[in-house]
């Protein structure tokens, strides 16, 4: 990372500002803007995040926010109501508050001396989110976006069902907002009022994880703020960005599909991360990718931004298996239009001894049944990477014990893959709910198998997730499993494996029984987006090298711990894979502010018993600086029987004081049973 610390604009920054929104209420904004912007108005670029200005987002603010603003932008960083030093409370995920609250916002931004009228939106996963969804409502002044590691679906690929399946990430991200939501505001920003302004979130932000399992099915909660309902509601130029590791990127593919505006897509190997700190990487300049962005939309300069390939993304290369990488070897490639019909969809047939080029109805079925031990899952990482832990899937050998296996030859030449893969089976089951997990990985000679791509299914929502319906026991049905999408070689030489199971643990729930599920073999195909190389993917423009403001200082005080360990005891025949992401304690020195975050995961099951699998989660936040000292701590475990799903959650909240030791301010605890909605 290059720091760069002189810009064409001198800047200045003012820690916080009010702005008042129509009810009255007061969101807290931190805003970067060059020191003659009042006299010389430039446009703003809003960030719009429930992710603590002040303390939680600060070190990548500082990174991100100076660079904008110094290239002749007024960056604006907002906390949205319910977090940071904003006012209310906050208590689901893009809700219409929410969208209502940054119409004000973004008209609040235009009216300023300092800004010329134009404004941008941007930000990475739910400031990603939002800023498509904001998009959707055509505010006035908000004239292009950059939604990064983001969706337009918020059932099909979000963090909550993937396939009709429950994702265990559901229970993740509502452990971070959990945590999130029970913090209080700083008394520095907001004085003396901090304290009720604290118990009132405390009380009223709720358990969203209840929520979110009383919608299984892609109802109309998810609907609303989904911008795949209607494409044509957008209005202004997208950058979508996503990677690879991420969990969000098969967006990217239908925005560039769907909508009718100027258009960018951008992949890389990347996690969740902004991919000027991508991991895995290479990661590359993308501050100065924004900056061309909004010269070009914002300034009207001819930065020859629309000239270039409407999609660029990083072809991987073959690599052992490793749960973690510094770097994915590969290269840019890149399509001018998407789907783009330089690529081949190649079909193949699942035959009765591997995968075959073919049509299904060149050979006759062969009925071929597996019910799938639940260890199948413990090494395949999380569902998106956050690169904080080793979270990337690991040899698929340990994983295909349990899966049905179907190989290729070895490749006589190279084929690079470049889009979505997917398959259909003619399938039956003896249980009314049952799911596939589906995967594609690279097999290299000596037998390393890597993932690179997989995809799931609720067979219950074989026909969408509006809608779902129970299996007849016995009958078959024709189904079509959607992987997601990868740009993959895989090398002369090699094998392409394609495994099957019937449990995904942990993640993916398993479904109420455990089911025996049929495949009919012959009758079923692999599809895959087979992408020529190209000669002109060398002539592509390079990006610059990665380029930020300077880092956050921070004075270490007391050092984390990451680790994901798989475990099996086998007295009880209890397996438990344990994610530990504890950061420590550090002291933000330009506030004097000493943080603390540390955050547990366990996914554990008892042998073959589908309704044993539990995960638990515990999360401990402190604050101090001179006599502010809070401390906040949560843990939920979520269970299933057959027919419901079952919370247990608590809530503790300590104002600590080193004369009346630990006093606990606040305390709530929740059990709630969800009935199963066939997931």
């Amino acid at each position: 990372m290059k720091t760069i610390t002189e810009f064409p604009h001198e800047v200045r920054v003012i820690e916080n500002t009010f702005i008042p929104m129509r009810d009255g209420a007061q969101l807290a904004a931190r805003i970067w803007l060059p020191v003659d912007a009042e006299e010389l108005p430039v446009p703003a670029v809003l960030e719009y995040l429930p992710y603590r200005k002040r303390d939680s987002t600060r070190g990548r603010d500082a990174m991100n926010h100076p660079y904008i603003a110094g290239h002749g932008y007024v960056a604006v960083r907002v906390d949205m109501r319910g977090s940071g030093d904003s006012d209310g409370v906050i208590v689901d995920e893009y809700r219409p508050q929410e969208h209502e609250d940054a119409e004000d916002v973004i008209a609040w931004l235009a009216e300023q001396q300092w800004c010329d009228g134009n404004v941008g939106m941007m930000g990475i996963s739910w400031g990603g989110f939002n800023s498509l969804q904001i998009a959707a409502r055509r505010p006035p002044a908000l004239k292009a976006i950059i939604s990064a590691s983001a969706t337009d679906d918020l059932y099909v690929d979000n963090m909550h069902y993937m396939g009709g399946c429950l994702l265990a990430d559901n229970l993740s991200e509502a452990t971070v907002m959990f945590a999130f939501n029970s913090l209080p505001p700083d008394p520095a920003i907001v004085g003396d009022r901090w304290r009720d302004m604290w118990h009132e979130r405390l009380a009223g932000s709720g358990l969203w994880l209840e929520t979110w399992l009383e919608h299984q099915r892609r109802d109309d909660y998810w609907k609303p703020a989904s911008v795949c309902e209607d494409y044509g509601d957008v209005q202004v130029p997208v950058m979508a960005v996503g990677g690879w590791a991420d969990g969000y990127t098969n967006a990217i593919f239908r925005l560039m599909e769907n909508l009718d505006v100027p258009r960018k897509g951008l992949i890389g190997p990347w996690g969740h991360k902004y991919p000027h700190i991508g991991i895995p990487g290479p990661a590359i300049g993308f501050l100065q990718e924004v900056v061309r962005w909004w010269d070009h939309w914002l300034k009207g300069k001819d930065t020859g931004l629309m000239e270039e390939p409407m999609v660029r993304a990083w072809m991987q290369d073959s690599i052992s298996p490793e749960p973690s990488y510094a770097d994915r070897p590969g290269r840019w490639v890149a399509e001018d239009s998407w789907p783009s019909p330089a690529i081949e969809n190649r079909r193949y047939r699942l035959g009765r001894h591997g995968i075959e080029q073919g049509d299904a109805e060149d050979e006759p079925g062969h009925e071929v049944t597996l019910q799938s031990p639940l260890s199948v899952g413990m090494f395949a990482g999380k569902w998106a990477s956050y690169a904080a832990t080793p979270d990337l899937p690991f040899d698929q050998r340990e994983e295909d014990g349990g899966a049905l296996v179907y190989e290729t030859d070895p490749l006589p030449e190279t084929m690079e893959i470049f889009g979505l893969p997917s398959v259909t089976f003619e399938v039956s089951a003896d249980k009314p709910v049952a799911m596939l997990a589906v995967r594609l990985s690279d097999v290299a000679p000596n037998g390393e198998a890597t993932r690179f791509t997989y995809g799931l299914l609720n067979l219950a929502h074989r026909d969408g997730s509006e809608n779902p319906q129970p299996l007849e026991p016995g009958r078959k049905y024709q189904v079509e499993i959607l992987l997601n999408g990868i740009a993959q070689t895989i090398p002369a030489g090699h094998r392409l494996r394609l495994s099957v199971s019937t449990s995904y643990w942990p993640l993916a729930w398993p479904s109420p029984e455990a089911a025996m599920v049929t495949l009919t073999t012959g009758a079923s195909t692999l599809t895959l987006p087979v992408r020529p190389p190209r000669p002109e993917d060398a002539a592509l423009r390079e990006f610059g090298e990665p380029e930020a403001a300077p880092d956050l200082e921070i004075t270490p005080l007391t050092p984390g711990e990451h680790h994901w360990r798989v475990s099996r005891d086998l007295v009880t025949n209890v397996s438990t894979l344990e994610v530990a992401n504890d950061q420590g304690s550090f002291r933000i020195d330009e506030t004097d502010t000493i943080v603390r975050r540390s955050t547990n995961e366990w996914y554990s099951f008892r042998w073959n018993e589908v309704n044993s699998v539990r995960g638990e989660t515990r999360t401990v936040r402190r604050f101090e600086r001179d006599d502010w000292r809070v401390e906040i701590v949560t843990r939920t475990v979520l269970t299933s029987t057959p027919t419901d799903f079952h919370i247990s959650a608590q809530l503790d909240a300590y104002e600590l004081d080193t004369q009346r030791g630990n006093p606990r301010v606040y305390s709530e605890n929740w059990q709630r049973a969800i009935p199963r909605d066939l997931v």
